[in-house]
């Protein structure tokens, strides 16, 4: 089943008027962030402006399946490839990742890298953010991840415990329409309000995940003199399964519509995109949030300004560049004002537009303790046949290593089966075509049974290793690299902590142990060429990001030591909210969207109730409220 998004969801608001009008308030990014705070707001009847820097029309159904034709017949199928190139939003791609020379910063990509390490960093800057090219595993943090500091003396604690965020974490996952069972996900210290239920029932382990069960389940691993036993566990999932009851999708209007089609299909290429719209992504919140009659969107819209006022210390307003098309270098300049400001962009971004716009913070912390999680790979072949590539990319995973003890010496992690083979450590199924017929010599049958011999027993680990918050971490800004629009690039100073490679360490040879138990041949090789190649204690490691930014406008309970409190409201700007994974103090060892969803609905309730405290607002000023009106957009 398609996602039929309705009619008022094309709707944009003029910017020429929308200049005239003082919003309740401005958004900047129509993400997982602002998509959920505008859906909250225009319900409570808040008028809101969504500037957004990719087009307005991305929402459309006919604008989703071209997104798909893009990726079906892109040649090099990575995160980014079903978006058409757009200089005057430029992405960084994981492409782009180059190794760094000492004292060289890389400025070929729109994101410029001054090291020491570099990063495959990514995030897509179109309608629905990086939820259109997310994995959609949404796991829930642990309570210990928000008191790393006072538990392990490592990273930051957070202004908020467990317990605060659980309520928004049962919304977010309603939200977002999570599948996974509660028995499943209460480990570590995870606890669930009695008798909660998830709103759908949790997808099953792929075969593959089986097949690795039967061996890993009760396998004994000692940890800092602590003994414990490793269990694949399932993944909670934003992905349509069965619902339970009560609970009906995003998108479908009925229960019935899910049962007879729309589930998640096990296609294997569902990231970045799901052929069927099964997985969640931000436009179906953003859709129904167009319908309010208060809720305006203007796409094209890069903001390149934030205003404050000198006295006060209150945004008066955000400068923005509306570009006419994507490959055209004219731009009009606009300005939105309202009464409340909340920057919606992501960890990269935030902070980019803070400093360009000269607002560093009184600390200095704005950009600061960037943190992403560090993935390293290992892959081998099985001895049978496991049914390689059956299932979305990752189904069930192994998570019993994401707390304890130990995190006081070395990193926690968790621990990704792949169900795609070694396509993420190199790039199969289609390195084992060109390697089975360049040095083979194969062709034929004996091609395709070869072929399906070698990807049907492939096996891949990705261990997703916490990065804790280190200041000398940061996003900056210089006014030598531009974009299109004169807006400033973000440069990314970035490096790996003994402690997260110690973790690194350990993940390796718990894989060697892995795959011995498994009966398989440990293809792993670590190319010294690699960009992203690290040493630790003699050994050689290839290290990639995750996407999971967060930090660099961190929470906190005192002004002098973070950017913004915990309800992501700026400390020196009253009515500017800095929302989404900057505001993270740990990135631990989970997939940071829930986490950024539950903020941000605790967020959207801060707001209005300091809209509703604050005095009433003035809605237009030289125009009268049918010039202010969106306008419908016919595609």
């Amino acid at each position: 089943m398609y996602v039929k998004f309705p009619e008022g969801a094309t709707k944009r608001t003029n910017p020429e008027a929308a200049a005239d009008v003082v919003y309740d308030a401005v958004i900047v990014g129509g993400g997982i962030a602002g998509a959920i705070i505008a859906s909250r707001l225009g319900a409570a009847g808040k008028s809101v402006l969504i500037l957004e820097a990719g087009p307005a029309e991305d929402l459309t159904l006919k604008g989703y399946e071209g997104y798909l034709d893009r990726f079906y017949s892109a040649t090099s199928k990575d995160n980014q490839s079903p978006y058409p190139v757009n200089p005057n939003a430029p992405m960084p791609r994981g492409t782009d990742a180059r190794r760094i020379s000492p004292g060289t910063p890389d400025s070929s990509a729109y994101l410029v890298q001054s090291g020491p390490f570099a990063t495959d960093t990514t995030y897509t800057r179109v309608l629905g953010g990086t939820t259109m090219h997310w994995e959609a595993k949404t796991p829930r943090m642990l309570p210990e991840d928000f008191r790393t500091r006072s538990l392990y003396g490592v990273g930051a604690d957070w202004p908020l415990t467990y317990e605060d965020l659980s309520p928004y974490y049962n919304e977010a996952e309603h939200e977002i329409g999570v599948s996974a069972d509660v028995e499943d996900q209460s480990y570590l210290g995870v606890e669930f309000d009695e008798g909660y239920v998830f709103p759908m029932k949790g997808l099953p382990l792929s075969y593959l995940d089986r097949m690795v069960a039967e061996d890993v389940d009760g396998m004994p691993v000692e940890l800092d003199g602590v003994r414990r036993e490793l269990r694949v566990r399932p993944y909670p999932q934003a992905r349509n399964g069965i619902p339970n009851p009560g609970y009906v999708p995003r998108g479908a209007v009925s229960t019935y519509q899910v049962e007879v089609g729309g589930r998640c299909q096990g296609n294997n290429n569902c990231v970045p995109l799901c052929p069927v719209q099964a997985k969640y992504h931000a436009g179906k919140t953003l859709s129904l949030a167009l319908q309010s009659p208060d809720v305006h969107l203007v796409g094209q819209a890069v903001a390149y300004r934030v205003h404050v006022d000198e006295h006060t210390r209150r945004v008066t307003e955000i400068e923005y560049r509306r570009y006419d098309k994507p490959d055209s270098t004219h731009f009009t300049t606009e300005r939105a004002r309202g009464r409340l400001f909340v920057l919606a962009a992501n960890a990269v971004e935030n902070p980019r537009l803070m400093l360009a716009s000269g607002l560093p913070g009184s600390n200095g912390l704005v950009g600061r303790n960037f943190m992403d999680h560090a993935y390293l790979l290992a892959w081998a072949l099985l001895p049978e046949v496991a049914g390689t590539f059956r299932g979305t990319n990752c189904t069930g995973g192994i998570t019993d290593l994401r707390g304890g003890g130990f995190r006081g010496r070395q990193a926690a992690f968790s621990v990704d089966i792949h169900n795609d083979g070694w396509g993420w450590a190199r790039g199969a199924p289609m390195t084992d075509l060109a390697d089975l017929v360049d040095a083979g010599g194969r062709y034929g049958e004996s091609l395709r049974q070869g072929l399906v011999d070698r990807v049907s027993r492939q096996l891949q680990l990705a261990f997703m290793v916490e990065v804790p918050a280190n200041p000398s971490n940061r996003v900056t800004v210089d006014p030598a690299y531009t974009d299109h629009l004169g807006n400033m690039r973000p440069i990314l100073t970035y490096d790996l902590p003994d402690y997260t490679m110690r973790g690194v360490a350990y993940a390796r040879q718990l894989s060697k142990r892995i795959f011995a138990r498994l009966g398989a041949e440990d293809h792993t090789r670590y190319d010294p060429d690699f960009w992203g190649y690290a040493v630790y204690g003699g050994e050689g490691y290839e290290i990639r990001g995750g996407n999971h930014l967060a930090g660099t406008h961190m929470m906190g309970s005192d002004p002098k030591t973070s950017v913004v409190d915990a309800n992501q409201r700026s400390w020196e700007h009253s009515n500017l909210y800095l929302v989404g994974g900057g505001s993270m103090p740990t990135v631990s060892t989970s997939n940071v969207t829930l986490t950024i969803a539950a903020l941000c609905l605790r967020s959207a309730a801060a707001i209005l109730a300091q809209l509703d405290a604050e005095s009433a607002p003035i809605r237009l000023t030289s125009t009268d409220t049918a010039q202010a009106r969106p306008q419908e957009v016919v595609l």
